[in-house]
């Protein structure tokens, strides 16, 4: 399938890219910083763009067969309000709908929608210090996408870590076992690459955690 990352260029986007062309998907990475990006492939086109412009996210969206939204913000951008993420994806799926396209993955975060009631109380108040703003925001996108009429699935990862795929994870989707736990970004690549073919999850919002 053609399949179009955005946030490419770094994070869970960059991991995805590459998992995504590994499992012989052509992938159409785009960021505003794409040229930066270091990884090669025949499979693999480049593309800079804004995600907030609605004839860049057009434009990208030509010929692709699944969106795969996975944008992130700064550390300091925490402390400032945040509306990336509505914003794009207002754009995202405006523009998905103008051009037929139906199957959108985007990673959003333990503690967005209704995943914030399971946030621990000795955890919540520091949540909201730091990630408050943000998941706010993340919240918004989740509606948007969910209000969207297209064929979503949201992936909700606990606190990121670096390091290898493991394969090990939790794919918690009833809001009973939803918790926090910890996730390499690699392992949620590999749930959002698995879910390109796999529509088991279509209209669903999963907490991944290990």
């Amino acid at each position: 399938m053609r399949i179009l990352i955005i946030g490419a260029s770094r994070g869970i986007g960059l991991d995805t890219t590459r998992q995504a062309l590994e499992a012989g998907h052509r992938v159409r990475a785009f960021a505003r910083s794409a040229s930066g990006i270091t990884l090669t492939h025949p499979n693999l086109e480049k593309v800079s763009g804004d995600a907030l412009n609605p004839r860049d996210v057009e434009a990208a969206l030509a010929g692709v067969d699944v969106v795969i939204q996975a944008l992130g913000v700064g550390f300091g951008d925490l402390f400032r309000p945040v509306s990336l993420f509505s914003e794009a994806t207002r754009v995202l799926v405006a523009a998905m709908k103008a051009k037929g396209v139906k199957r959108l993955l985007c990673v959003t975060g333990f503690g967005a929608g209704d995943s914030r009631d399971s946030i621990g109380l000795l955890q919540i108040v520091p949540f909201n210090l730091v990630f408050g703003r943000a998941y706010g925001d993340k919240s918004v996108q989740e509606k948007l996408i969910k209000d969207s009429g297209l064929d979503w699935t949201i992936a909700r990862p606990g606190v990121l870590t670096n390091g290898a795929a493991t394969g090990r994870y939790k794919v918690l989707t009833k809001p009973s076992q939803w918790r926090n736990g910890i996730i390499a970004r690699a392992d949620v690549a590999d749930f959002l690459v698995r879910q390109i073919e796999d529509r088991t999850l279509v209209g669903q919002a999963p907490v991944l955690v290990n």
